[in-house]
């Protein structure tokens, strides 16, 4: 062992591209957090049945708004109505995580780090 304690390999160099690091990991943080409260404030329009079904969900992932034709409007087809809405809401959605994936993509430069977003 060195005479500092740690063997070389283990701190004793090295330690100002540690320091980078831990700031560029602060820095990267701080992105991150901008980045999830301006998704917050977007919202995502989806439309199923040629138009017939338009929701609108927020980047916090909620439902916000569901408006619904008329014609669409079947009391002897409920079934048809409520996968349309599926349908919409589940494409909100995706278009919701899209977004979200393709701006983390941008912040970490394409690196797939699990367990953000």
């Amino acid at each position: 062992m060195a005479k500092g304690g740690f063997p070389r390999g283990m701190g004793g160099m090295g330690g100002g591209n540690m320091n980078q690091m831990i700031k560029q990991a602060q820095k990267m943080q701080e992105q991150m957090l901008k980045m999830q409260e301006e998704m917050e404030t977007k919202s995502f329009e989806a439309t199923a049945g040629g138009g017939a079904v338009r929701v609108v969900i927020s980047g916090k992932r909620e439902l916000q708004e569901i408006e619904l034709k008329p014609e669409v409007v079947d009391p002897d087809d409920v079934e048809m109505l409520q996968d349309l809405i599926v349908a919409a809401v589940n494409e909100g959605l995706r278009k919701m995580e899209a977004d979200n994936a393709s701006q983390m993509g941008q912040l970490t430069g394409g690196l797939n780090i699990p367990g953000l977003f």
